[in-house]
């Protein structure tokens, strides 16, 4: 007789409680796999409290939620204090510049809202297997620019700094520098100064020099 599969918990960060009972019915629902769900959070804050709490094997993320932390910041906190916890963000967010910055805080999967019910429980198992899982249903070519950032970066985005890179994809995506502030927990005054140097290295007169630029490289999504 074979021994039953380990149970794995969930933790749940969600601030819409619909969607939030939602992910728990599919969970409670898998009669193949051996889930748990031992706790839901709003905020981030909350979330973050629960995981050292709890110790959760996988937590369930959403970006955008209230307060001052996001859920990109609590992915970076969970693989910096509490790596046994592994992370899949579930947003309603495509832009190609969320998905990078998910993955580089940390998190080990990105599911689409739009096709939670479908996709959950495989993005679920493959991020507790210690694989990185991408919604298959996102733009192909969001996933092609993921792959190809490293070898499609030129020698003049070579000079920038981490930072400088980063902004430079979120001020491309179409944010503003208080989205861009607000999302890397910095003053606008701060993303300023950081635009003004990008402008100063790569020698852009104006916003549409930088938008074309990150298009040409491949680092934000050409849709």
């Amino acid at each position: 007789m074979s021994k039953p599969p380990a149970e794995k918990t969930i933790l749940i960060v969600e601030d819409h409680p619909v969607f939030r009972q939602g992910l728990r019915s599919i969970i409670d629902s898998d009669a193949d796999r051996a889930y748990r769900v031992v706790g839901e959070a709003v905020t981030a804050r909350d979330g973050f409290k629960l995981v050292g709490d709890l110790g959760p094997d996988l937590a369930l993320i959403d970006i955008s939620l209230p307060g001052t932390e996001n859920g990109i910041m609590l992915a970076g906190k969970i693989a910096d204090r509490h790596p046994a916890t592994r992370v899949l963000i579930i947003s309603m967010h495509s832009k190609i510049d969320y998905i990078s910055e998910a993955f580089k805080a940390g998190a080990g999967g990105y599911l689409s809202k739009d096709s939670a019910s479908e996709e959950l429980l495989d993005a679920m198992a493959m991020v507790l297997a210690g694989k990185e899982y991408l919604d298959p249903n996102l733009s192909p070519s969001i996933v092609e620019t993921l792959k190809k950032i490293p070898s499609q970066a030129d020698d003049s985005y070579g000079s920038l700094s981490e930072r400088e890179q980063e902004i430079l994809r979120l001020l491309a995506g179409g944010d503003s520098a208080v989205e861009v502030g607000k999302l890397l927990k910095l003053s606008p005054k701060t993303i300023e100064n950081h635009r003004s140097n990008i402008f100063k290295k790569l020698n852009f007169s104006k916003y549409f020099d930088l938008y074309q630029y990150a298009r040409r490289i491949g680092i934000i999504d050409p849709d």
